[in-house]
């Protein structure tokens, strides 16, 4: 039985593209960028996961390092993006990554876009 599809809430961080660049993820989640949806560009990191974790969306970084030690249990969780991948193949990958899991997956855990967790 396949398993049901799940619409994960989503964070964009600041020095990711706007949401817009990313049309598959857009089409199946809700997303949300910090800086373009929410005006809140220049935030400090702890404000950012702290506004994550309210509105109970999955934050989506490049910038790992300084999330990661924020991460607590039962928080939605934090998906870090290689800086390598061009705008349309994170599309892909992010989409398929959110497709194949359910929030479990993600709650309290730092997941890497190719496989690295915490």
């Amino acid at each position: 039985m396949p398993r049901a599809f799940h619409k994960h809430k989503l964070l964009l961080d600041e020095h990711l593209p706007d949401r817009r660049e990313f049309a598959k993820l857009n089409e199946l989640f809700d997303v949300k960028h910090i800086a373009f949806d929410l005006d809140h560009a220049g935030t400090k990191d702890p404000a950012v996961y702290h506004l994550a974790t309210a509105e109970k969306r999955i934050l989506v970084t490049r910038n790992e390092a300084d999330f990661r030690p924020l991460i607590k249990p039962r928080d939605p969780g934090v998906i870090g993006m290689p800086a390598h991948l061009r705008n349309d193949q994170l599309d892909t990958k992010l989409t398929a990554l959110l497709k194949k899991h359910s929030p479990g997956y993600f709650t309290g855990k730092y997941r890497a876009l190719g496989g690295e967790e915490i």
